[in-house]
């Protein structure tokens, strides 16, 4: 055996280790106008990964963001502020994306005076596949019923 490929062999476990995995928040179930995390590892002793989403609404526009590493486990939130722009919660930090031009993005330092909107849902790490929980759908309280005042008689 050449010592090229026996180089490339001892070389295939390090490039099989390598994992980019992706996940969807598809906004009103549709494909086309959503939110994709995009968590990148290099090697298997790495305990972080590095992660992005892509804020698209197509044909209109799509963008890649970069957000800051985190661990392997790490879970993002998704929050609905309204006007569609969606606050990303990552380990503590937090982001804001849009997806009406693609463009906005950026680190936030608290949350929003109008606070951040319901939980959509979170990227999370299930049996070693990053995939999207949607939040339980909160149903709204009963409307409260009028009952007739008594006739007077």
């Amino acid at each position: 055996m050449s010592l090229t490929r026996l180089l490339a062999l001892l070389l295939l476990p390090f490039l099989a280790a390598c994992s980019d995995q992706r996940a969807a928040f598809e906004i009103n179930g549709s494909s086309a106008n959503a939110l994709t995390l995009i968590r990148v590892t290099g090697f298997p002793w790495e305990k972080t990964a590095k992660y992005s989403i892509v804020a698209a609404r197509m044909p209109d526009c799509m963008r890649r963001h970069p957000m800051s590493s985190a661990g392997l486990d790490a879970r993002v939130e998704v929050y609905s502020p309204g006007n569609e722009a969606w606050i990303l919660k990552q380990d503590g930090r937090m982001y804001v994306v849009e997806t009406r031009t693609c463009e906005g993005f950026a680190s936030l330092d608290k949350v929003p005076e109008g606070g951040m909107g319901p939980l959509m849902g979170s990227f999370e790490m299930r049996k070693d596949t990053l995939v999207f929980v949607a939040a339980p759908k909160v149903e709204p309280p009963p409307q409260p019923v009028a009952v007739p005042a008594p006739a007077a008689n």
